[in-house]
């Protein structure tokens, strides 16, 4: 994160992954009505753009760890190779999230740490979500959520 803004990362991969419409749809019904939602790792801006076509107030940004806007909800697609910064930073600021990440992120101490702590709700897609658009997903993702679901594990 050179000046803050969030770059692409990893070893010859993207952490730029274009969340489709279909990945909101699943999670809109939990959002509450007259929300203002703030899309922290806009990148291209498709889902900030869903979700205002949704019928949200959005504000957004590319410097989730400098920018402090009013808002109700966090809900994003973060980059993976630093989803523990965007969980920890989320926590600590202890408005209700959503975050769309790979299911291994259930692994790994430091992130289990923080769900004892905290809580984690998990909203499970019934299919792979198609980042690309060609119908061929390379892994499983899930909204992981907090205060938001109405239970921990909603399929």
């Amino acid at each position: 994160m050179k000046d803050g803004r969030l770059k692409l990362m990893g070893k010859g991969h993207s952490d730029e992954l274009f969340t489709p419409d279909s990945a909101f749809d699943l999670l809109a019904p939990f959002i509450p009505k007259g929300s203002k939602i703030f899309e922290c790792a806009v990148g291209s801006g498709k889902l900030k753009d869903k979700i205002m076509r949704s019928g949200f107030e959005v504000v957004s940004s590319d410097n989730f760890f400098a920018d402090f806007p009013e808002y109700d909800i966090i809900i994003t697609n973060p980059p993976y190779s630093i989803k523990d910064k965007f969980l920890e930073e989320a926590y600590k600021r202890g408005k209700p999230f959503a975050f769309l990440l790979p299911i291994t992120a259930l692994e790994g101490q430091k992130r289990q740490a923080l769900y004892k702590k905290f809580g984690i709700e998990i909203l499970f897609p019934l299919k792979r979500t198609d980042f690309n658009g060609k119908g061929s997903p390379w892994f499983y993702t899930a909204w992981f959520c907090y205060k938001l679901l109405p239970k921990e594990l909603n399929l």
